[in-house]
């Protein structure tokens, strides 16, 4: 993991860009062209190809879904319905009231409606992750979607893994679809004989599934553009460095494309952090994707203030920041921009993952400075509502006509002035 400088971090911070994948770009477009033409046929045929697979049903039918609940241990289905209740706790406080403001003779407001339909998106075939299941459909179902689907790669013999099927079931998703890929976004965004259309995805995947994201952007809603995981840990002279090599591990495990940082104005503190990712480094199974990460997409940032740890974590914005310091609570204020803050040295980012509540689908890329994580609010909009009588608007009338006409538009102007009038024309005439 190499060590650099302040200044050095200055002159060589970047963010990920979609841009560079010029060619998965090029194999995106042409999969949502097939799926939009061919529906299900190109469905099957293109699971065939990338999965292996051969699929009757697309849908999970609901004996699938029954045996799911059968093969699944009953400790896991426990620890699923615990984290599903903290995700539950922890989002149903972002619910939001709609609110009216009463005038004299006028009426203004804002409603908040939920979505009608949301599709998310889940990494699949001979992995599952029903964490990411819940960090989707939890607020969905708080936010009053009705109609919340999955797509899901399935195995090679067809089958969804029974623990994302479990997860699906817990947290109130009414229909599964056995496509990943690109192909599961085009069928999402545009409907297919089986999959429905939906009016907004969410969820994680890989690069293919970010690029169809961002390509059927506009005709769908979409959540963010993931890309690697990230985790800066800011620490002091104090931290243990066994947990920040652990926590450091743990991202690193996700990806070679991973980035993963150390800042510190303590040098002995890097040494002995060096010292105990080697030592930890041998027990993972995942040992050459670690090495890879953290010799390409890892850093350790040497500090010489306290200052600049707050300086590089608001540039670098990144999707989990961890405070290994004395007293964090001091500085949460100047640490502005982050998918999630995990605060003192028993909250590593796996907390966030899959058990505190907070969500895990966070803003990657630098993009932590604008977006937010995944929420209620991803599956809810607003609309104004206005109310005005004849006597407010006639008082209004001079200042709203004298604005339009100075902008141009006097059919604006003669639709206000025309209610203001005294022979008004009678619309029942």
């Amino acid at each position: 993991m190499p060590i650099i400088s302040y200044e050095q971090f200055q002159q060589q911070r970047s963010y990920f860009f979609l841009d560079k994948f010029l060619e998965q770009k090029e194999a995106v477009s042409r999969i949502i062209k097939r799926v939009r033409q061919e529906g299900d046929s190109a469905l099957r045929e293109l699971t065939r190809f990338f999965d292996g697979g051969e699929l009757d049903d697309l849908k999970v039918t609901s004996e699938e879904m029954a045996r799911a609940c059968v093969e699944v241990e009953p400790d896991l289905k426990q620890a699923i319905r615990k984290a599903r209740d903290n995700i539950e706790q922890f989002h149903r406080q972002q619910l939001p009231a709609s609110w009216w403001k009463p005038g004299e003779g006028w009426l203004m407001g804002q409603r908040f409606t939920p979505l009608s339909s949301v599709g998310i998106y889940a990494p699949g075939g001979t992995a599952c992750y029903p964490s990411s299941v819940l960090m989707a459909a939890v607020p969905a179902s708080l936010a009053g979607v009705k109609q919340i689907f999955l797509c899901t790669p399935a195995d090679n013999r067809g089958q969804v893994n029974p623990v994302t099927l479990v997860a699906a079931q817990e947290s109130g998703v009414h229909g599964v679809f056995k496509v990943g890929g690109a192909q599961a976004i085009a069928a999402m965004a545009y409907g297919t004989e089986t999959v429905p259309r939906v009016d907004k995805i969410v969820g994680p995947g890989n690069i293919y599934v970010t690029l169809a994201k961002k390509e059927v952007f506009g005709q769908v809603g979409i959540d963010l553009l993931a890309g690697p995981s990230e985790l800066l840990i800011v620490a002091d002279e104090q931290a243990n460095p066994a947990f920040i090599a652990a926590d450091l591990l743990s991202q690193a495990e996700h990806d070679i494309l991973s980035r993963v940082f150390l800042a510190t104005t303590s040098r002995q503190m890097v040494e002995r952090v060096l010292a105990q990712l080697e030592e930890q480094l041998v027990l993972l199974p995942r040992r050459e994707t670690v090495e890879r990460c953290l010799r390409d997409n890892g850093a350790v940032i040497l500090l010489s203030s306290r200052e600049q740890s707050w300086e590089v974590a608001n540039q670098l914005a990144p999707e989990h920041l961890e405070l290994h310091l004395a007293e964090p609570w001091s500085y949460l204020d100047r640490f502005k921009n982050a998918g999630a803050i995990f605060i003192g040295p028993y909250s590593p980012s796996p907390l966030g993952d899959y058990w505190a509540g907070s969500n895990h689908v966070l803003p990657t890329g630098g993009t932590a400075r604008y977006a937010s994580p995944l929420g209620v609010m991803d599956f809810l909009k607003y609309s104004q509502v206005i109310y005005y009588s004849p006597e407010p608007l006639r008082q209004a009338g001079p200042s709203i006509e004298a604005i339009a006409r100075r902008e141009g538009l006097e059919a604006h102007a003669r639709a206000v002035s025309i209610r203001g009038r005294d022979d008004e024309p009678d619309s029942k005439d």
